[in-house]
């Protein structure tokens, strides 16, 4: 036991136990606890600045989850040797943290702020990932600083019918529904999971199961509080304000601004265009002298345009581009669109397009994942892209952010459940979405024209996938609300909701939700994912009519694939000496080739680029992997010719010993003139050697034999 340690124990139903530990480490920070479970150990810590930064008016938060190797006895691999730059796992876990602790913070507060959750420790039966939201929580409950919290986080998987919180890994392989659960002890906050075409009553049951969880969790978060005396949180100022201005601006731009918006203008530039004309002319009257802080004025009138275009939808149940609350943009789809490429589909709904290839490699082009708890490869992954010009922005292309990672992510999961199973797909699949527009929702236009690619590249997928993303505006004073479906990014901005769900026709298959209000009654959640599914389906039947299934045939660029299977034991005579067997058919015939031992089994996969190059490489593999027969006529070909006979290659990588004895049936003193190496001839395969399994061969058993002259 470390000394001065002040310690709290969080018993799960199944009586594992979660620790949470404070007061002997990083005690310079703000914020330091120590979370434990089992073996796995992470630390987390939060400080922040004490005051805000000239003119910011939002919080600088950044959350940074990273994974020592050593927690795991690894090394990194690389040049360095050393932890660099988050991994895109690690990255996905920051994003999951930080969603789910930003909205607990006071919206006028603007300080600087870092929260650090390490993994000092591993355990192989514990995930880490479902303790980083505790950990950051934990640490801001043992600090000055002010926040609305606790909160907690939970993973919620249900396994053969039943619902576990925080299963073991190898638990989670049978696992139908699979989610992480963010909240307090009022409401949920934040959701991110998959399920294998699950029901929308199973996704609310999970979230009531796990927020009963999260509930406990809180409250031994407040006795931990209590117990280091950090119940009162430290003062801060970090917004100037001037009511009147308020006052005014509200008084003589909120009826425009409620004029402006029940144009229902369909195209976001022209709404943005007028919203700012009315701004501008507010300024302009003020004159030049006016005295008052320019940002005071964008703040207030973005705040009174905000309560105008809510009070719009409230109100009159209608939206900002002419919508009713459940009715979907235009969509128009195409596939085929790259002729060069596997599969490509371009996927437009409203001002929101992506154009998305998916692209088939072999064994050889999966993804390698070295990390410190989750290490192996994968045979799909998806990239999205997010250029500047899709918002109309000048922005410099710098790679992936956060955001394209997280959006990627969720797109990879809503299609990976409908993929053939792994000995039904020898492939490996890259899907790439381009986003070319944004408003609202790129990354569930990605799970559509991702759906749209693969069955287009011709991989036999389940069922097709679509997505759609769910928005509410709601007034917690009066419980008046109004759920939205395929929101715009204004309708985002605006909304206190933020609900992705994508699935088949039979169910869902992925979620991830974001709330920015205190409260979600179960019942209206259920509305939203019911009026989900109906948009879900709408667009289900238009991308339908673009296609509706995969293409029976690949494209005739694809590289095509043939799988064997042999006995283990003929493995090595495929791969030969030094792999020389298996690296002369590649070259001879320009197919690729893979062999692996699964299940006890020598699994072959070959790759080629043409029908022709396929055929001669399975016939010489069949060749190789075939029994020779005693009795049975080959066609071979001299090897080697030694003074005692000659090595024939009588079948693919099977050498035999035709001895001089065995060439003619009259008597030969020397191999002189013979055979010539090179030379086909035909053998009878005579007898195999029960020691040494070694080949005897004759070629006059082939010969007539001559008759006896008589003496």
């Amino acid at each position: 036991m470390l000394p001065n340690t002040i310690s709290k124990t969080i018993t799960l139903e199944d009586g594992r136990e979660i620790i949470i530990e404070t007061g002997a480490l990083a005690k310079q920070a703000d914020g330091a606890v120590v979370i434990k479970m089992g073996k796995a150990i992470l630390l987390a810590t939060v400080v922040t600045k004490k005051e805000a930064g000239d003119g910011v008016d939002f919080l600088p938060m950044s959350v940074d989850y990273q994974e020592k190797f050593a927690s795991s006895g690894k090394i990194p691999g690389g040049f360095l040797k050393r932890e660099g730059r988050l991994s895109d796992y690690e990255i996905l876990i920051s994003r999951m943290v930080d969603r789910a602790i930003r909205p607990i913070f006071p919206d006028d507060y603007h300080a600087d702020t870092n929260i650090s959750i390490t993994l000092m420790s591993s355990d192989e039966d514990v995930l880490p990932d479902c303790l980083a939201g505790l950990a950051a929580s934990a640490a801001l409950a043992v600090s000055d600083i002010p926040f609305n919290g606790p909160i907690s986080e939970v993973r919620v998987a249900k396994i053969d019918g039943e619902l576990f919180i925080n299963p073991k890994p190898s638990d989670l392989e049978k696992a139908s529904l699979e989610l992480i659960v963010a909240g307090s002890e009022e409401f949920i906050l934040m959701v991110e999971g998959e399920g294998d075409e699950v029901s929308e009553d199973e996704m609310v049951e999970a979230l009531q199961f796990g927020h009963e969880e999260i509930k406990r969790h809180c409250k031994v978060q407040k006795e931990l509080t209590k117990l280091v005396g950090k119940e009162e949180k430290r003062a801060y100022s970090h917004e100037d304000n001037d009511e009147a201005l308020f006052e005014k601006i509200k008084t003589e731009l909120y009826d425009s601004l409620y004029e402006v918006v029940s144009r229902q203008i369909s195209v976001k530039q022209e709404r943005s265009d007028l919203t700012k004309a009315i701004k501008d002319g507010f300024v302009e009257s003020l004159g030049e002298d006016h005295g008052y802080d320019e940002r005071l004025i964008g703040r207030y009138f973005s705040k009174v345009h905000k309560e105008a275009a809510r009070n719009f939808t409230l109100n009159e149940k209608k939206r900002l581009d002419g919508r009713q609350p459940d009715e979907i943009r235009p969509i128009w789809s195409v596939v085929d669109y790259l002729p060069s490429a596997h599969g490509s589909a371009v996927f437009t709904r409203g001002e929101t397009q992506s154009i998305t290839t998916c692209t088939l490699g072999t064994k050889l082009d999966e993804q390698m994942v070295d990390g410190a708890v989750l290490s192996g490869y994968n045979k799909f992954f998806l990239h999205y892209n997010f250029p500047g010009f899709s918002t109309g922005e000048v922005k410099p292309n710098r790679g992936p952010g956060r955001r394209e990672v997280g959006h990627g992510n969720l797109a990879m999961r809503a299609l990976k459940k409908v993929l053939p199973a792994p000995a039904d797909n020898p492939y490996t699949i890259r899907i790439v979405s381009d986003i070319l527009e944004s408003n609202g929702s790129s990354s569930m236009a990605t799970v559509c024209a991702g759906s749209l690619a693969l069955m287009d590249a011709g991989i036999a997928i389940k069922s097709p996938v679509t997505g759609i993303a769910m928005g509410m505006i709601s007034d917690s004073k009066t419980g008046n609300y109004t759920i939205l479906s395929d929101i715009l990014g204004d309708e985002d901005h605006l909304g206190d909701m933020d609900f992705k769900v994508t699935g088949t026709a039979k169910g869902i298959t992925a979620c991830q939700m974001d709330l920015k209000v205190e409260g979600l009654d179960y019942e209206v959640l259920k509305e939203a994912l019911y009026q989900a599914r109906k948009g879900r389906l709408h667009i289900l039947d238009e991308i339908n009519k673009t296609l509706s299934s995969s293409r029976p045939e690949f494209k005739p660029h694809t590289p095509r694939s043939y799988n064997m299977q042999i006995p283990k034991e003929l493995i090595g005579a495929v791969i030969g000496p030094g792999g020389k067997v298996i690296q002369e058919i590649q070259k001879d015939t320009g197919a690729t080739i893979i062999i692996e031992e699964v299940d006890n089994m020598g699994r072959i996969n070959i790759f080629s680029n043409n029908q022709e190059s396929m055929d001669a490489a399975i016939a010489r593999l069949k060749a190789i992997v075939a029994q020779p027969e005693i009795g049975e006529t080959y066609t071979g070909k001299v090897k080697n010719i030694m003074p005692f006979g000659a090595f024939v290659e009588f079948m693919p990588g099977k050498d035999g010993l035709l001895h001089i004895s065995e060439i003619k049936w009259e008597r030969l003193e020397s191999m002189d003139g013979v055979l010539e190496s090179g030379e086909e001839i035909a053998v009878k395969l005579i007898d195999v050697d029960k020691k040494t399994g070694k080949y005897k061969l004759s070629r006059k058993a082939l010969l007539p034999k001559p008759e006896r002259k008589d003496k």
